[in-house]
């Protein structure tokens, strides 16, 4: 294998042959997910009017303390029937339009009702319990930015500032082939030597949820006719993704197939444990990642590689690997020469997360790793990392 090429690198080479893709308008109710492709602007003032941020009395702060007599009730979703006048009180709900001439509210709790009228004990301070005009975002304003991804928050935002739809990059068409005679689809009989294939619906979840559109190839025997012929068919897609046939044994014919159809390769072989024999090419606009056989390994390829290129061909602004930080239960022992993603499950605690590495971290043990929540990176090194350091993680959705 040539020289083993660094996790940095492997990323920044793939981000280097990203071309993110045309956008298209996509209705909000079908937006979530998608990363957008220009800053959406508020068409509103947020409140559209200044609001009553609890059930309570609209009056004036000069009027209090003291007794006003109640002129008016005001429900959420209906105008202030007039202005209110010196020496005056209108009942008002939770997000009712506060009147003109009142310039406070005062929460229910905080007064005695009786006879139509009020007692107010304490002085209001200009502005307490009003929410003003504009006080969240202002009309033309941007309330989520390009290269954001949409989650409901997000999406929440945009319906409150009158947004109907946006615009977004189109799904990337991601094409997953399965290599190998030895496998078999769940449910079928399984002879000497076989075994279920898993690669292909793993590989299809992660994709779809970096927000791409997944097909997935049936799988295709160690045949050079059936190699061509499918991966032929994949690189039609914008992203084709291989399962297995990466390696330099007999069998392993994908790299030399997808250079014959003239797929450029950009690297093969990193220095990351599992995932040791991974490659990346490109024909075109179309990426092309092949990645190991083994479950776990594909696991870490598609984590850590793929879903940041798909992102990125979204336009995110971050398309990551973003980690996030906790701290070692037990001890890992460093790898010299390779980066680390050990699988482990992190458990809350009152001081962060506690990251607990699971038995098992062949790369074969796809069963043992559905136990795990998490890959947590252990850089290349001497040593080890002790229990309570603290290290970087990637959660696994």
């Amino acid at each position: 294998m040539a020289d083993l090429i660094s996790l940095e690198e492997a990323l920044a080479r793939i981000f280097e042959q990203v071309r993110p893709l045309d956008a298209e308008p996509v209705p909000l109710a079908a937006a979530a997910g998608r990363v957008i492709a220009e800053d959406a602007r508020s068409g509103v003032d947020l409140p559209p009017f200044a609001s009553s941020a609890m059930d309570g009395f609209a009056v004036r702060s000069s009027d209090t303390p003291g007794r006003l007599p109640i002129v008016a009730r005001i429900a959420a979703g209906v105008p202030a029937p007039r202005t209110l006048e010196p020496g005056e009180a209108m009942g008002i709900a939770t997000g009712g339009v506060v009147p003109d001439g009142a310039d406070a509210v005062i929460p229910i709790e905080y007064v005695v009702e009786n006879d139509n009228g009020v007692e107010i004990e304490q002085a209001a301070g200009q502005g307490d319990h009003v929410r003003p005009r504009g006080s969240d975002v202002s009309a033309g304003d941007v309330v989520v930015s390009q290269g954001s991804r949409l989650g409901p928050a997000q999406v929440g935002a945009l319906a409150a500032a009158g947004l109907v739809e946006v615009s977004a990059a189109r799904r990337p068409r991601v094409v997953v082939l399965a290599t190998g005679t030895e496998l078999r689809r769940p449910g079928e009989p399984l002879g000497p030597g076989e075994v279920y294939e898993a690669n292909g619906v793993l590989l299809a979840t992660a994709f779809a949820s970096a927000g791409a559109d997944v097909e997935t190839h049936p799988t295709v025997a160690d045949d050079a006719a059936a190699h061509r012929r499918a991966l032929e068919s994949g690189l039609e897609a914008d992203v084709l993704v291989t399962s297995g046939g990466v390696s330099v044994g007999p069998h392993d014919l994908v790299r030399g197939l997808l250079a014959q159809l003239g797929v450029e390769e950009i690297f093969w072989g990193l220095a990351v444990q599992p995932g040791k024999p991974l490659a990346f090419g490109v024909r075109g606009p179309t990426l092309v990642f092949g990645l190991p056989g083994n479950p776990v390994s594909s696991l870490v390829g598609a984590e850590v590689f793929v879903r940041p290129a798909l992102l990125a061909l979204q336009g995110a602004s971050v398309p990551g690997p973003v980690y996030s930080a906790g701290r070692l239960a037990s001890a890992i022992r460093r790898n010299k020469q390779r980066d680390q993603f050990v699988r482990a499950r992190s458990v809350p605690s009152a001081t962060g997360v506690v990251l607990e590495p699971i038995m098992g971290q062949e790369s074969h043990m796809i069963a043992r790793a559905a136990t795990a929540d998490a890959l947590v990176h252990a850089p290349r090194g001497d040593g080890e990392l002790a229990a309570g350091d603290t290290v970087r993680y990637l959660p696994l959705a």
